[in-house]
C-alpha cells in the first residue's frame, strides 16, 4: 500500500505542476462574467464527471453564497434523474443534456462540460448546441483532451498519458475547489 500511495501522490504532484494555470484563470473569468451578467451556468458530465458536475453546481451555488452572499445561477443537468432517464429512454442517451438545454439555455449563458476522456458524445452535443445558440462553453478534460478540447471557448486540460481516471477526476475536483474558493475569497463578506 505504501508504494502505491507514494506513486499515486507523486503522479498527482506531477500533474499539478504541469497544469496550465492561465487556462484556469480564463475559465474563472468566464464564470465571473456569467455571474456579473446574471447568466446561468449549466454543468454536464457522465459517471464520475457527473458527480463532479453536481459537486461543482453545489459549490458555485451554495458554497460561494455561504461565504459571500453572492448568488451564482448554477445548475447541474445531471441531477434530475427522472428527467435524465426519461430523455435517455425516449430520445437516446446522447440527447440527455441537449434536450434540457433546449428548455433553459439563453444567449450568453455558460455551459461547462466535464469529461476525463473529452469524448463523451452527450457532453460534446451539449457544448455544440450551446455554441450554436450563442452561449459560452468551457471544457474540463483529461488525458489527450479528446474532441472537446477543440470545440470549446476555453479548456482546462489535465494532461496525462498514463494516469488513472482517478488522477484526472481528482484534478477536476481540485480545479472546482480552486475556482469556487477563489470566488469566496474575492467576494468575502465584510465583517
Amino acid at each position: 500500500m505504501k508504494q502505491y500511495m507514494d506513486n499515486y501522490f507523486n503522479k498527482i504532484k506531477e500533474i499539478i505542476d504541469s497544469l496550465d494555470r492561465s487556462s484556469i484563470e480564463k475559465v474563472a473569468k468566464l464564470i465571473e462574467s456569467a455571474y456579473h451578467d446574471e447568466r446561468h451556468i449549466f454543468i454536464v458530465g457522465n459517471g464520475g464527471s457527473a458527480a463532479t458536475a453536481s459537486h461543482m453546481a453545489n459549490d458555485f451555488s451554495k458554497g460561494i453564497k455561504t461565504g459571500t452572499d453572492k448568488h451564482f445561477k448554477t445548475m447541474s443537468l445531471t441531477d434530475n434523474m427522472a428527467l435524465f432517464s426519461a430523455i435517455g429512454n425516449d430520445e437516446g442517451y446522447e440527447k440527455v443534456f441537449v434536450d434540457q438545454l433546449k428548455v433553459f439555455l439563453k444567449k450568453g449563458d455558460l455551459v461547462i462540460g466535464i469529461s476525463a476522456s473529452g469524448n463523451s458524445q452527450n457532453v460534446i452535443n451539449a457544448l455544440e448546441y450551446a455554441k450554436s445558440h450563442d452561449a459560452k462553453t468551457v471544457g474540463i478534460v483529461g488525458f489527450d483532451g479528446g474532441k472537446m478540447k477543440d470545440i470549446v471557448d476555453e479548456c482546462v486540460h489535465v494532461k496525462t498519458e498514463h494516469g488513472l481516471y482517478g488522477h484526472v477526476e481528482d484534478m477536476h475536483m481540485l480545479i472546482n475547489h480552486l475556482i469556487s474558493g477563489y470566488f469566496i475569497e474575492r467576494f468575502k463578506k465584510k465583517e
